[in-house]
């Protein structure tokens, strides 16, 4: 296959996954007006395609038993911890363009003199980013993506998606990673020159791995600990990006009046049943 054939197929496959998701909205059951506290606890989840993403995760789980488990723990036996970490590092110095790009498009321009100043040095005394000699200068690994940028710019989330392989997700952070992967993503530079088709699929079937193999541990830990798993992964990956988008500042502090009003003086009423307060697995689609 070519590579323009590849991104034509590509962007069918997307297109198609969207407007699949579109269609299935229409069978998503909402609660009767009649039924408020249903109604409520609805909106409040926003995963009106809840059926749809549960068997989405049940399909990832399932190539992952075939597919990916297999790979990381060949990968896991023969690279050393440290290989594992250098792997990563380069990764990160790798797609420096993602997080500078969305540093500026934000506004953010000490974060981009770091990001800048994080490659110029790990790509060169870091021997091309397998050692992060940057974060011992002062200068700490940070990441941001175009769904951040969205975030930033107003763009609310909208409804959450399950997307196997990529893991969980929203609308807006989907097309985001779209947006990322196809312009930001240096391996999209490459791509479009005359290089090997190969070189895609080496290069993103690595960084799956990779990804996965660094989440393992706490997704193993967050299946172990939860009753539904599916809504545990759905409330951490929210606390995850919400996180991220504010860079690690606190959340905003909610307004207890309103609680008042609508909870009858329950602060926590509106939480989820499986609200966890531990930070656990990025998304791996950031």
């Amino acid at each position: 296959m070519s590579r323009s054939s590849f991104f034509s197929a590509y962007t069918k496959h997307i297109t198609g996954a969207l407007l699949a998701v579109v269609a299935l909205s229409a069978c998503a059951s909402k609660p009767p007006a009649s039924d408020p506290d249903a109604l409520k606890a609805y909106t409040q989840l926003n995963d009106p395609l809840e059926p749809w993403n549960r068997s989405m995760l049940q399909l990832d789980q399932g190539l992952d038993t075939v597919l990916f488990n297999p790979a990381i723990s060949a990968y896991q036996f023969v690279v050393p911890e440290p290989g594992q970490r250098g792997v990563t590092n380069a990764f990160r110095n790798f797609r420096t363009p993602i997080t500078l790009v969305n540093d500026i498009l934000q506004g953010e321009g000490d974060r981009a003199g770091t990001t800048l100043g994080r490659f110029l040095i790990n790509s060169t005394m870091g021997l091309f980013g397998l050692f992060d000699v940057a974060s011992r200068w002062g200068l700490p690994y940070h990441s941001e993506d175009f769904g951040q940028t969205l975030a930033v710019w107003g763009v609310s989330d909208g409804p959450y998606l399950y997307v196997p392989i990529l893991g969980p997700s929203g609308v807006r952070d989907l097309g985001g990673y779209t947006v990322d992967s196809m312009g930001f993503d240096a391996m999209a530079w490459i791509g479009r020159a005359d290089n090997p088709f190969w070189w895609q699929v080496a290069y993103f079937g690595a960084l799956a791995v990779d990804a996965k193999s660094n989440a393992e541990p706490v997704l193993n830990e967050l299946k172990a600990s939860s009753v539904d798993y599916y809504a545990a992964l759905r409330s951490a990956y929210r606390q995850n990006r919400g996180n991220a988008i504010r860079n690690g500042a606190p959340a905003p502090t909610p307004d207890y009046n309103d609680y008042d009003d609508d909870n009858d003086g329950d602060p926590f009423s509106g939480l989820e049943n499986e609200e966890i307060t531990t930070e656990t697995a990025q998304g791996l689609t950031q």
